[in-house]
């Protein structure tokens, strides 16, 4: 079972994500991707969609044109997850 992250590894999760914002309501993450067109946003899910598969831990995510948000949580620990923190981080990745 996976567990829930603790405040202080929480804490720790959130200032190693910078660009992300903590949703206190959902104890969840979610940041705003902003791409050129709707090509590059499109292309960006796709990248996304192949790191949620291999570590079978899926985001939740809309898109309108050039824009992605994501929301990451843990449904089964009823939280936020170190699996949450570990997708934000190879989300980051694909940007650099």
């Amino acid at each position: 079972m996976v567990e829930q992250l603790s405040e202080a590894e929480r804490a720790d999760a959130l200032d190693g994500l910078p660009d992300w914002d903590y949703d206190e309501s959902r104890d969840a993450i979610t940041r705003t991707f902003t791409f050129a067109d709707f090509s590059e946003a499109f292309a960006f899910m796709t990248r996304v969609a192949l790191l949620a598969e291999k570590a079978d831990h899926h985001p939740e995510w809309s898109n309108v044109w050039n824009r992605v948000e994501i929301t990451l949580t843990t449904h089964d620990a009823g939280g936020l997850s170190g699996r949450d923190v570990e997708m934000a981080e190879a989300i980051e990745g694909l940007l650099e």
